[in-house]
């Protein structure tokens, strides 16, 4: 089984790297600015050995985007969760880490295409499920959908207008 790391005490290891990078961490996860996370992730895959990416995941709250990264130490045998936040609903952007990890492409591609989510520096930053002409974003609390009768709908309910 693999061992989860201290939030607090990579919190640690990374602030003695780069001083303005942790926002937060618990012993569950370290919260990292997302002007910060490439460099945190390279530390993070250097240092530690984290040499594989479980997962990427995107949540919104309304007022900001929440992306939650699981990166496993294979060799080590040893994980951390690294969260970061989007502020910017018009225009949401975080820096991709496919040149780290090859495993994010498929990934970085999926929430950009059902959250709306960029990936500065990604090779192919492009939709995977839907169609080019598709307006909005799927998973997005705000999405607009059409609803049968003439009314529209949210993730937060149903309007007549």
């Amino acid at each position: 089984m693999t061992k989860p790391l201290s939030g607090s005490d990579i919190a640690q290891q990374i602030g003695d790297q780069f001083p303005d990078a942790v926002t937060d961490s618990n012993e569950t996860a370290v919260f990292v600015r997302s002007e910060a996370l490439l460099d945190v992730a390279c530390f993070l895959k250097e240092s530690l050995d984290l040499n594989y990416l479980n997962n990427i995941t995107a949540v919104d709250y309304n007022d900001y985007f929440e992306l939650t990264y699981l990166f496993t130490s294979l060799t080590s045998n040893h994980s951390i969760v690294i969260k970061t936040r989007c502020d910017e609903r018009e225009n949401p952007k975080v820096p991709s880490v496919v040149s780290l990890w090859q495993g994010a492409d498929f990934q970085e591609r999926e929430i950009y295409d059902l959250m709306g989510i960029s990936f500065d520096g990604h090779p192919n930053m492009k939709r995977i499920f839907l169609w080019d002409g598709f307006q909005g974003y799927p998973l997005r609390k705000d999405f607009i959908i059409d609803v049968p009768g003439g009314g529209k709908a949210t993730k937060q309910g149903v309007n007549d207008a």
